[in-house]
């Protein structure tokens, strides 16, 4: 193989990647990954790639894939991840290879100032608050300098922020070529960029929204790429699925009436009744969501007959029926001015959109898809496919003959199964022919880490849980002095430990409590890695959700980890009682075949918070009886890093003393042996 001596040498103890890492070190899962990437580069098909916690992926997929002199194509899974691949590793990468590479950075519309949205904001008498008044005359005045139009290089703006929707565009209100500011567009220009560089940069979400949609300029661009690259690939089962669906939600139904509105008296006023125009929608699409009535905050509805849950079905026909007549009346009203400005042409076809999808729903589901409704402030109408195997064997693996044949598709992260195949990656992602590689962590577990599974809490479902898995929490940050991070699997546990937790440590001075939701997730992250380095307090950080995966605190600010229950997907969600269902049906084990697959993937990602580097050391702890008592719980149990565990609170005490102690100087200590 010709890359085969070129990769050694990268990987060597004085190769390239001494002079592109910190601290690097040769390891053997790191080449044995890196040249397995290469034979699949080399020869085509798909790769799929398990590399546990410290392998040092990154550059084993960066390294041959740029050796190569193909044209690639990197998707991972957030726009953090990208603006890391393309400001860091690549450039490194890049220098230390001595390669003329371009690398090229592509993101979704939401992530670019859109220039001619700027302008209608500054106009927009009705901006949310005095504080989006300041922070767009900030962005105006970064909008000079600019070049790329990149949102996140605007240093100090809240990704919560009301006015960013104001200031970005969307594919329903972009105007294309029609725009007076097309010319400057940053959305055309990164696309420009992309479509001449060797390497680009991309995210799970917009790739998958150019499958469904072949909107992103994406349909230009991979056609032309022979090596395609997913990091953290186990989200492209999720990601994948919200987009290969249809949707429908009030949300955007009123945007478009609010837009609508606008655009009628600002270009075209007196020539329709743009406010009972408008009004129709709004008032279709509140009544919408009015049939449905109060739920619980978040409540997913499973749509099986006529309408979702148990609303009355005459009422959701006649409210659906409402909603189409007021998106024919807005067609109407628009058809009139259709020739008068480029944003009554968008308008048009936003409103033919919306009046396709409703009728739509007014429909059956689709064959091998199921329905729901998100009933929160708005209302969400889905439906989805179960799973994206479909959509990668046609539009991928199977697309285009014999040149489809010589791509090379490499699909890796630190977590994508608990069996020999992967299978719970594999499965729903249609790669049950693809390669299967699975390289250990280089990590020392057994003395690095402990797992503790206490006996003596309350079973998962007793009322008392939560309150004494906070108990546990905060005996574990008095004695470190801070450094626990508690990941909770919903929110209601969120809530109840973070309060408690709180009023325990109010005053203290000595622990800091960080609780997912009261600041920006950018925030409470990095307040945690500070911890007690400047002098203050410790802190001990409750979340949920994004924070069991991609949270990445090396050293001594994070040496707990508390997880309060099994992660188990929620049998009572449409989705996930729908693939049950299929299961069941081809006689299969819904229970061992699914659920506990799914709840050992998320163990092991919420684990992989606690050991990011060698000289890491810390202690698991998962507060869940089932875990020792059930029988699935030694699989889930087999999941996990190798670590030593603790069976004894008391063993679990000694455990954190030992941490704690300002004498621990490796991984030596007999606490740890």
């Amino acid at each position: 193989m010709r890359m085969e001596h070129l990769i050694h040498d990268a990987f060597a103890a004085d190769g390239v990647l001494s002079r592109a890492a910190d601290h690097f070190l040769p390891r053997e899962g790191q080449t044995e990954m890196a040249l397995a990437v290469a034979r699949t580069i080399e020869d085509g098909g798909a790769l799929v790639v398990e590399a546990g916690t410290g392998v040092g992926k990154t550059f084993s997929y960066l390294v041959p894939a740029l050796l190569s002199g193909e044209r690639v194509l990197l998707s991972t899974a957030t726009k953090t991840l990208q603006d890391q691949l393309f400001g860091r590793d690549l450039p490194r990468l890049v220098q230390a290879l001595g390669l003329p590479v371009r690398t090229a950075l592509l993101k979704g519309r939401a992530s670019y100032l859109c220039l001619h949205r700027m302008e209608l904001a500054r106009r927009d008498a009705n901006l949310p608050d005095r504080g989006s008044v300041r922070t767009l005359a900030k962005i105006e005045e970064w909008s000079q300098a600019t070049r790329t139009g990149d949102l996140a290089e605007l240093s100090g703006l809240d990704e919560r922020s009301p006015l960013i929707p104001l200031v970005t565009s969307t594919r329903e209100n972009c105007l294309g070529a029609q725009c007076p500011k097309f010319r400057a567009c940053h959305v055309n220009l990164a696309r420009r960029e992309a479509l001449a560089a060797d390497v680009v940069v991309i995210n799970h979400h917009l790739f998958f929204a150019d499958l469904a949609v072949r909107e992103s300029g994406m349909a230009e661009l991979l056609p032309t790429v022979r090596v395609a690259i997913f990091d953290e690939a186990h989200q492209l089962n999720e990601t994948g699925v919200q987009f290969l669906g249809a949707y429908l939600t009030t949300g955007q139904l009123l945007d478009f009436g609010r837009d609508m509105l606008a655009a009628g008296l600002q270009l075209a006023r007196g020539l329709a009744d743009w406010q009972q125009a408008a009004s129709a929608v709004e008032k279709a699409s509140r009544d919408l969501r009015l049939v449905v009535g109060r739920t619980a905050p978040g409540a997913r509805l499973r749509w099986v007959g006529a309408a979702p849950g148990e609303v009355d079905a005459q009422a959701w026909a006649e409210a659906l029926r409402g909603l189409g007549e007021a998106c024919s009346q807005a067609l109407a009203a628009l058809s009139t001015v259709s020739e008068i400005a480029p944003d009554f042409a968008r308008l048009i076809e936003r409103a033919e959109a919306m009046l396709e999808r409703v009728h739509a729903f007014a429909g059956p589901c689709a064959s091998g898809a199921v329905r729901w409704i998100d009933a929160g402030a708005q209302l969400r109408l889905v439906e989805s496919p179960l799973d994206i195997a479909k959509a990668v064997q046609e539009k991928l693996l199977r697309a285009g003959g014999d040149e489809q044949s010589r791509r090379a598709w490499i699909f890796t992260s630190a977590t994508l199964g608990d069996d020999a195949k992967l299978s719970w990656f594999t499965e729903p992602c249609g790669l049950e022919q693809a390669e299967v590689l699975r390289v250990g962590s280089p990590f020392d577990y057994a003395t690095q880490a402990a797992v503790y599974v206490p006996r003596h809490l309350p079973k998962p479902g007793d009322p008392a849980h939560s309150a004494q898995v906070a108990v546990l929490a905060a005996e574990g940050a008095q004695r470190l002095g801070g450094r626990t991070m508690v990941l909770t699997t919903t929110l209601r546990a969120l809530r109840a430990i973070g309060e408690d937790l709180q009023r325990r440590f109010e005053g203290s001075g000595q622990v800091e409590v960080l609780v997912q939701g009261q600041l920006p997730k950018r925030r409470l992250i990095e307040r945690f890695r500070e911890g007690a380095s400047h002098g203050g307090a410790g802190c001990v950080l409750v979340a949920s959700a994004s924070f069991w995966e991609g949270v990445d605190v090396p050293g001594d600010a994070l040496q707990l980890v508390i997880i309060d229950k099994l992660p188990f997907p929620p049998p009572g969600d449409p989705l996930v009682e729908a693939r049950a269902t299929r299961l069941e049906s081809q006689g299969r084990s819904a229970f061992n075949d699914y659920f506990v697959p799914e709840a050992a993937v998320a163990l092991k990602q919420g684990a992989g918070r606690l050991i990011r580097r060698e000289s890491d050391q810390g202690v698991l702890v998962v507060c869940d009886t089932r875990m020792a008592t059930m029988g699935y719980g030694r699989r889930l149990m087999a999941a996990l890093p190798p670590m030593r565990v603790l069976r004894s609170n008391e063993e679990f005490l000694e455990a954190l003393d030992a941490l704690a102690s300002p004498t621990r100087t490796s991984t030596t200590d007999p606490a740890w042996t």
